[in-house]
C-alpha cells in the first residue's frame, strides 16, 4: 500500500469497525484487520486508503497496553500513513487501571513522535458533542453531561464521573493538556493551538458539536500532522476529517450507500448489559427472533461448565433456526435485571478478576455463534457490545472487515473475511448503546439508508 492517508488502532473491535464506516461511506475505500494481516492477506485490499487494527486494549490493564500497542502500532506505522490514529471511545470509556487513554497515548507517542496529539472525542452524529472540554452524549431520553448519562454514569466497568476530559484524563498520564475550545474554532485556532505548544502542551482536547466546529477540527488536525502525525480520538476524528476535505474540494461526495438485502434469518449474540440493547432485545424478541439466555454464572466456573453452556444453547439456537426464527443469545438484558444480578453473585464467590469473566463471556457467546452459523448455513450476524465483539470475533476465524451498508452511525453491517468457513460472512459489530429500537430487524433487512431512529 502506498499513500495511506490514515492507519487506525482500535481500543475495541466495534469502534474500530466505526471508523472504517465513516472513511468507506465517504468515498474513501478502507479495510478492518482483527490481527496483524500476512502479506496475502494485505493484498487483497491494496487500493485501500486506509487501514485499521483492532484491538481489546479498552478491556485491558495499563501494563498489557504497555506491552501490547506499541509493536501494533509499529505496524501500522510502518505502512507510513499521514496520519496514525488510536481510535477510542465517543463515551470517552477508561480509568487509570482499566483501557487507560493515557497508556495508549504514551504507547502511540514511543512509536510516533509528535509534538501534541490533538484528543478529538465528539462525533455530532453520533450525538456526541464536547463544548468548553465537557463531553455530551445522546441517549433515547435525550443529550446529557457524560457525569450524568443514564448510561455511562453507571457503567459497570468505566463509570464516568467527570465529563471534563482533561481532568477524567489527568490521573492516566502526566503529560500537560490545553483546551482548543469552541472560540478559537471559531475564530483562530491555529493561533490556540502554538500557543498551547508554545505552554508545552503535549494533549491538545479538541471541542466539537456541529459541523462548523467539526470542520474547523478536521482542518486544523490535517493541516498540523507533519508535526502532529498521531492522533487520539473517536471516529469524530475521521467524520472531522471528511468534512474537511469535502469543503476543501479533495474529497468529492460520494454516491449513496444501497442495503444489502433482507435475509429470512440471522444469527445475532449479545454481550451488553446497556439499557439501550435491552429494548432492542425486547423488539427482537416482539419480531421473529427467539431470545436465548446465556448463564454468564457458566464463566465464573470451570472450563466444562462453560462447555456445557455453549453445547446446550448451540442446540437450542439451531432448533431456533430450523423453525425459521432468528436466534439471539444475551448474556443480559440491562444492567439491573436478574441475569446481571446472579452474574455479579457468582464472579464475586468465584475469585475471577471481572476482565477475566468477561473475556470468558464473549469467547462462551463466539463459540455459540460459529456453531450455530456451522450448523444452519446462516450467513449474516450481529455481535453486540463492545468488549464482547473482540473476544467472539476471534472465535470465528475473521481477520479483515470491509464496510457493506449503514446503519445508524458506528453499526454498520460489514463483510468479513478469513481462512475458514465463514470467509465472506455479513456480520454487524454493535456497541451496547448504539443503534435503533428495531437494529436487529434493520441488520436483518440488509440495512442500508432509511429513516434513522435516534440512538
Amino acid at each position: 500500500m502506498t499513500d495511506l492517508r490514515l492507519a487506525w488502532l482500535g481500543d475495541d473491535f466495534t469502534g474500530a469497525a466505526a471508523v472504517m464506516e465513516v472513511l468507506t461511506f465517504a468515498g474513501l475505500p478502507s479495510v478492518l484487520f482483527t490481527e496483524p494481516p500476512s502479506s496475502a492477506l494485505m493484498a487483497r485490499f491494496a487500493d485501500c486508503a486506509a487501514v485499521g487494527l483492532a484491538t481489546t486494549a479498552r478491556a485491558q490493564g495499563p501494563a498489557w497496553m504497555a506491552e501490547h500497542l506499541p509493536p501494533l502500532f509499529a505496524a501500522l506505522d510502518a505502512l507510513q500513513p499521514q496520519i496514525l490514529h488510536y481510535k477510542i471511545c465517543s463515551t470517552f470509556d477508561s480509568a487509570p487501571h482499566l483501557g487507560s487513554i493515557g497508556a495508549a497515548i504514551a504507547a502511540g507517542l514511543s512509536v510516533r513522535p509528535s509534538r501534541a496529539v490533538p484528543l478529538l472525542t465528539a462525533a455530532p452524529a453520533m450525538r456526541r458533542y464536547q463544548a468548553f472540554g465537557h463531553l455530551f452524549a445522546g441517549s433515547p431520553q435525550g443529550v446529557f453531561r457524560l457525569d450524568r448519562h443514564p448510561v455511562m454514569a453507571h457503567h459497570p466497568a468505566t463509570p464516568m464521573a467527570e465529563a471534563d476530559l482533561l481532568a477524567h484524563l489527568s490521573p492516566q498520564t502526566d503529560l500537560p493538556g490545553a483546551l482548543i475550545d469552541l472560540e478559537a474554532l471559531a475564530t483562530d485556532p491555529q493561533a490556540r493551538l502554538e500557543e498551547a505548544l508554545t505552554q508545552g502542551t503535549r494533549i491538545l482536547s479538541i471541542d466539537s458539536i456541529d459541523p462548523a466546529s467539526e470542520a474547523a477540527a478536521g482542518a486544523l488536525i490535517w493541516r498540523n500532522r507533519a508535526r502532529m502525525g498521531f492522533v487520539a480520538g473517536s471516529q469524530g476524528v475521521e467524520y472531522a476529517l471528511v468534512r474537511h476535505w469535502q469543503q476543501t474540494g479533495a474529497l468529492p461526495a460520494p454516491p449513496p450507500p444501497a442495503s444489502a438485502g433482507r435475509v429470512a434469518r440471522i444469527a445475532a449474540v449479545s454481550g451488553s448489559v446497556s439499557p439501550v440493547t435491552a429494548a432492542q432485545l425486547n423488539w427482537a424478541g416482539q419480531h421473529g427472533f427467539a431470545l436465548l439466555p446465556f448463564d454468564a454464572r457458566a464463566a465464573c466456573g470451570s472450563e466444562a461448565d462453560l462447555a456445557a453452556e455453549v453445547a446446550r444453547l448451540t442446540a437450542a439456537a439451531l432448533r431456533a433456526a430450523e423453525d425459521g426464527a432468528s436466534p439471539l443469545i444475551h448474556s443480559a438484558a440491562g444492567h439491573e435485571g436478574a441475569q446481571v444480578g446472579a452474574f455479579r453473585s457468582a464472579l464475586s464467590a468465584s475469585g475471577l478478576a471481572p476482565e477475566t469473566a468477561a473475556r470468558r463471556i464473549g469467547v462462551g457467546l463466539g463459540r455459540i455463534l460459529d456453531g450455530v452459523l456451522r450448523g444452519s448455513g446462516i450467513r449474516r450476524a450481529v455481535i453486540s457490545g463492545g468488549d464482547t465483539s473482540g473476544h467472539a470475533m476471534r472465535q470465528l476465524g475473521l481477520t479483515a472487515l470491509t464496510a457493506l451498508a449503514p446503519t445508524i452511525p458506528g453499526a454498520a453491517l460489514c463483510r468479513a473475511y478469513g481462512d475458514g468457513p465463514h470467509d465472506g460472512l455479513e456480520i454487524a459489530l454493535k456497541g451496547g448503546q448504539m443503534g435503533s429500537t428495531d437494529y436487529f430487524g434493520w441488520i436483518r433487512d440488509g440495512g442500508g439508508p432509511r429513516h434513522q431512529e435516534q440512538p
